[in-house]
């Protein structure tokens, strides 16, 4: 089965990024984003039992509001990056990196998303399975902890050479 093209306004980076790539590429909006979230969910906890008080303790909730809150805020701040990488918003700054990062990776000769001591079918049944992950954090987190080579994207801009050449 071909893999989805989408059109977008913006350059596609990778369909399917590692999660390693997508986390150290994180704006400083992404971890603000991550820090409002994890202070937003025990603060209006808190605010609440301030209007509407239980004359319960509420250490307990504020924890797992804080722990919620934080979980929460990374999962959105991943989501932002990955729309990035997706070119389904900005991502200039992205591409600069990733055309970076890569074609050192091509002209020192290895694999350009990483090897994996996997055999092929298992790379691509992961692919296939964290591809638009991002989009189903609410129902099941998933992100790609596999390298793989389905990235949907041609690695002659990198500087690979290709077989027929």
């Amino acid at each position: 089965m071909p893999d989805k093209v989408v059109e977008t306004q913006f350059p596609l980076i990778d369909a399917d990024p590692h999660a390693s790539r997508v986390i150290s590429y994180f704006r400083p909006s992404d971890y603000a984003v991550w820090a409002a979230s994890t202070a937003a969910f025990p603060g209006l906890l808190y605010a609440w039992e301030m209007a509407d008080p239980t004359n319960a303790k509420i250490k307990t909730p504020i924890r797992l509001g804080g722990f919620l809150g934080f979980s929460a805020g990374f999962l959105f701040a991943y989501q932002r990056s990955s729309t990035r990488f997706w070119g389904w918003s900005e991502n200039k700054r992205e591409e600069e990196m990733d055309l970076k990062e890569l074609r050192e990776r091509a002209e020192k000769g290895l694999p350009l998303y990483g090897s994996s001591h996997q055999p092929d079918w298992v790379q691509a049944g992961a692919a296939r399975n964290s591809q638009w992950s991002q989009l189903k954090f609410a129902t099941f987190p998933m992100v790609n902890l596999v390298s793989h080579q389905h990235h949907g994207t041609d690695p002659a801009k990198y500087g690979v050479k290709s077989d027929d050449s």
